[in-house]
């Protein structure tokens, strides 16, 4: 169980490990977790980092304490999770993919920058950019479309940026850094809401005239100089919230 080249928290791999269980289906809805004392034993930590970890469960909205029984598993969709946190959890484990996650649909081309991208890049209007984007989904349906504006002069360092295919080697983020030497050091996330429009049903593989409340995220990310170098906009389908988890220390 305990996995010793991995230095994050032991609650978080505890909770980590029963997320992929969960979203592998090895763990079906109505299926009960070891108890505290158990996952305890198992794992070599404290009862209370286990109980620690099925808090971090239950606030995911994975799973349920039902009185005189146990930690049940729910059947409902995991949180959607924003580009930042892709970063973090790619930084982390190699991948930016969550628990059960997959993604398709890549695509990439060169255009106009709308407004709104031309603002947040610090671009002229209508400036070339390159515009990614890819579904993510899990067994439930999908969980965002996540769409990546990137200034165009990256292309031409990178030309793999403006194929329609899922990149190798690392996030555009880190192959930008690479390619450029000015390694990333600062993002600004946003976090809002509102009902689809006909362009988000359409990405979200809605029908046309589907009214639903959305979570939006954005992520705007600079280099050392100050340089914008990326804007994502992620869109999460019906019915998946967003959450965040941070250490409080005293």
């Amino acid at each position: 169980m305990p996995d010793r080249g991995d230095n994050r928290a032991p609650y978080v791999r505890i909770a980590a490990h029963f997320e992929d269980l969960i979203a592998s289906g090895q763990l079906q809805p109505g299926a009960l977790l070891p108890s505290i004392k158990t996952i305890a034993s198992e794992w070599k930590v404290s009862t209370a980092t286990a109980e620690k970890a099925l808090r971090r469960l239950r606030s995911d909205g994975l799973v349920r304490g039902v009185h005189g029984i146990g930690t049940e598993v729910l059947d409902r969709p995991a949180p959607m999770s924003s580009g930042s946190q892709r970063q973090d959890r790619g930084h982390r484990t190699g991948s930016s993919w969550g628990s059960g996650e997959r993604s398709d649909s890549h695509s990439a081309s060169v255009v106009a920058a709308p407004d709104y991208v031309a603002e947040a890049l610090d671009l002229q209007p209508r400036a070339k950019v390159v515009c990614r984007s890819r579904v993510y989904r899990d067994r439930h349906g999908i969980v965002a479309h996540s769409t990546s504006w990137i200034p165009h002069e990256y292309a031409e360092l990178l030309p793999e940026l403006t194929r329609n295919e899922r990149l190798t080697g690392g996030t555009s983020l880190e192959l930008i850094a690479k390619a450029t030497g000015r390694p990333i050091t600062h993002r600004v996330d946003s976090a809002s809401s509102r009902i689809t429009t006909s362009e988000d049903a359409g990405l979200l593989e809605l029908q046309p005239n589907t009214m639903a409340p959305i979570v939006v995220m954005t992520a705007k990310f600079t280099n050392i100089d100050g340089k914008v170098v990326e804007y994502g906009v992620d869109l999460g389908g019906p019915g998946r919230t967003w959450s965040a988890h941070s250490e409080i220390t005293q």
